[in-house]
């Protein structure tokens, strides 16, 4: 018995199952402590609702394993969701609708790519700390969002648009089915490619990484493209959730997506983490957020909830990795 007392390590515990038993703790006191939580369009609400963030959070997880952050997402969805909606309206006469939905999420996905592109390449050549590129990015993208739009929402697409956001494939909406999809890619990505496991490498030691043989830089260049296309792909889905394009949307979702990851039991530190997880946290923080709702909690409340989330999640973070390290 003492034996088996000995071997027991919060730390791995915590980072094996601490995610998943902190979910159900969760889901049963909101499923007995608030009205109307254990419902079949409730659940599905949530899901919807966390659908935009949690996709941003698969793509913000590639740059954080690797130590880096980025602080633009809500600005790059802003600006290539409205480039997106724009498409669609010039291109949806003369091609038709399916067609303009077509070129309109291209569209997107190539500028998705673009700005990861530029924001992995600047980071790795210039040396400049990623947080610092990303700050300067999260201005730009805003400011040409305004700009293009002229400080308006932009309407004017066809019903299809809306689908993707709005649509349902069955009894599951299809923001929860591309969500799924995602997820799949994803953690294939991370589990079961060479790119994956040199992602680790780097983001837990870059100098034995290189010294191994592996291309660090080409490996935060591709990170951010990933998480460029996330992005873009969140873009999309989030204009046509709200069915407009909306240049001054998208604020906090940066915030919201690492807030899932840092939950998930990502390190902010880098070199550790999983796409389950950040799903896992996500979930977590889309039910603490609807029954907040639920309860009738003030908005701002809701807001210093979640900054003490994340500082709770840190050091939760902080604590386990010294309890796994005193066991080795």
């Amino acid at each position: 018995m003492d034996k088996v007392r000995n071997n027991f390590n919060f730390g791995k515990f915590y980072g094996r199952y601490g995610t998943l038993l902190l979910l159900v703790v969760i889901f049963l006191a909101a499923s007995i402590g608030v009205p109307d939580f254990f419902g079949k369009d409730n659940l599905t609400n949530i899901l919807r609702q966390i659908a935009v963030v949690t996709i941003l959070g698969f793509g913000v997880e590639f740059v954080i394993i690797l130590g880096h952050i980025n602080v633009a997402l809500g600005s790059e969805i802003a600006l290539i969701g409205c480039v997106s909606c724009m498409v669609m309206v010039t291109a949806q006469e003369p091609f038709g609708p399916v067609m303009a939905l077509i070129l309109s999420i291209i569209a997107a996905l190539l500028l998705g790519a673009v700005i990861g592109g530029i924001n992995g390449f600047v980071i790795t050549k210039f040396s400049i700390p990623a947080f610092i590129m990303t700050l300067a990015v999260t201005t730009v993208a805003r400011g040409s969002a305004l700009l293009l739009t002229g400080g308006k929402p932009v309407s004017g697409m066809d019903n299809i648009f809306k689908v993707i956001g709005q649509g349902y494939v069955g009894p599951i909406p299809v923001s929860v089915f591309i969500l799924v999809v995602l997820f799949i890619v994803c953690w294939v990505i991370l589990n079961k490619t060479k790119f994956g496991r040199h992602l680790f490498a780097v983001g837990g030691n870059i100098h034995a990484a290189e010294a191994s043989g592996i291309k660090s830089k080409n490996v935060v260049r591709i990170a951010f493209l990933i998480d460029g296309l996330m992005a873009a792909i969140a873009g999309v889905l989030f204009m046509s959730r709200m069915g407009t394009g909306q240049p001054s949307a998208g604020v906090t979702y940066e915030f919201d997506a690492i807030t899932a990851c840092v939950v998930g039991g990502t390190s902010l530190a880098g070199g550790s983490g999983t796409i389950t997880g950040t799903l896992i946290g996500a979930i977590i923080v889309g039910i603490i957020t609807n029954a907040q709702n639920l309860l009738g909690i003030n908005a701002y409340w809701q807001q210093i909830v979640k900054g003490l989330i994340i500082l709770i999640a840190v050091i939760v973070d902080v604590v386990t990795k010294r309890a796994a390290a005193k066991a080795k």
